[in-house]
């Protein structure tokens, strides 16, 4: 099986490969080493729909390695903001920089993983796809993809090792960019988590969860624990059309990120601090946001106590409400925004 995977799929890869804005057609020449990196470090943990159009915002406005490496960091971070996984944005200015510094992407999966924030996946996948360099890559596409090709029952996590060793076997040393882009497709498109569409695979012969009767029981997951919850308070503080907004730590939590004043839910599990001045405080509901190993229910309060002395100075800004879309707050915060607003008309 292992040496008719590739033909097949390559095959299949030709006539159906999604046509995506960081990608080269089947069989030409690779693309840019910067829109490779830049996409593939957008889609992890995000879907490729969410992530089209911030790669054609951030590919716009900075259109390769040096002017990214040139950009403030702040700028950086407001652009990003709605795509999540933050450290990813301050991980994406300091690969930058070190790329610029270079002079160059670095073309071995090697090198590229000691590049700052490329983990084993992305160093291979920019080696496979943009240098043309055999590499075995694995994203959660792929390894469904390989887990119900070879019927690998080992519950993951702990099944990846074998998912990867498995993948290796069947990875060609020619158009591996190619093939690995194929295996990705095939996992988007037909071999999808649930209901894949077997009578349309190129695979579906060699597929030895398919010849088990059902291959969407693969791959095995472990019992997934409950997500514990937090719980914090969010202040909205408005004067003279602008809502005065903070600059969060650079490190920890949606780290450098402009975000309305909280009593610290990140730092602490659970707000206790105080408000970020004396006064009224009228509650105003609630959002909820789910984070990767908690949720939070975050209490929303407005300030009824007019000017604000007590912030002039402060470490924060007046931010023009008219222009708030542009303020770059974390999913989070635009949530609570949304909700004060609401509640203020």
């Amino acid at each position: 099986m292992e040496d008719s995977v590739p033909a097949k799929l390559l095959d299949w890869y030709g006539a159906h490969a999604r046509a995506l804005p960081w990608r080269s057609p089947p069989g030409a020449p690779p693309p840019d080493p910067y829109r490779v990196w830049l996409s593939e470090v957008m889609l992890q943990q995000t879907t490729v729909a969410a992530v089209i159009p911030y790669f054609e915002s951030f590919s716009s406005r900075w259109p390769d390695v040096a002017a990214l490496a040139a950009a403030p960091e702040e700028e950086v971070m407001a652009a990003w903001a709605g795509l999540g996984y933050y450290s990813r944005a301050r991980n994406l200015v300091a690969c930058a920089r070190e790329v610029a510094r270079r002079g160059a992407f670095p073309d071995t999966e090697e090198e590229l993983r000691r590049l700052p924030g490329l983990g084993a996946y992305t160093a291979a996948a920019v080696a496979a796809i943009a240098f043309g360099r055999r590499a075995v890559v694995v994203d959660a596409n792929v390894e469904r993809v390989v887990a119900r090709l070879f019927a690998i029952g080992e519950p993951l996590p702990g099944g990846r090792k074998a998912i990867r060793e498995r993948a290796d076997t069947i990875t060609p040393d020619a158009r591996s960019g190619d093939f690995a882009q194929a295996m990705m497709d095939l996992g988007a498109t037909i071999c999808t988590a649930r209901d894949p569409k077997c009578l349309l695979c190129p695979l579906a012969r060699d597929c030895e969860g398919r010849a088990q009767g059902d291959p969407a029981r693969y791959p095995v997951k472990a019992p997934k624990k409950a997500r514990p919850e937090r719980r914090g308070t969010a202040y909205w503080i408005v004067r003279e059309g602008a809502v005065w907004l903070v600059r969060r730590p650079g490190k920890g939590m949606l780290g450098g990120m402009r975000a309305l004043p909280d009593d610290g839910w990140s730092a602490r599990g659970d707000g206790h601090g105080t408000a970020p001045l004396p006064g009224d405080w009228r509650p105003s509901g609630a959002v909820q946001h789910g984070f990767t190993h908690f949720s939070l229910h975050l209490s929303l309060a407005l300030y009824q106590g007019g000017h604000c002395p007590a912030l002039d100075g402060g470490e924060g800004e007046w931010w023009p409400l008219d222009r708030l879309d542009e303020a770059g707050l974390p999913t989070v915060f635009a949530k609570a925004a949304h909700l004060a607003l609401a509640a203020e008309e």
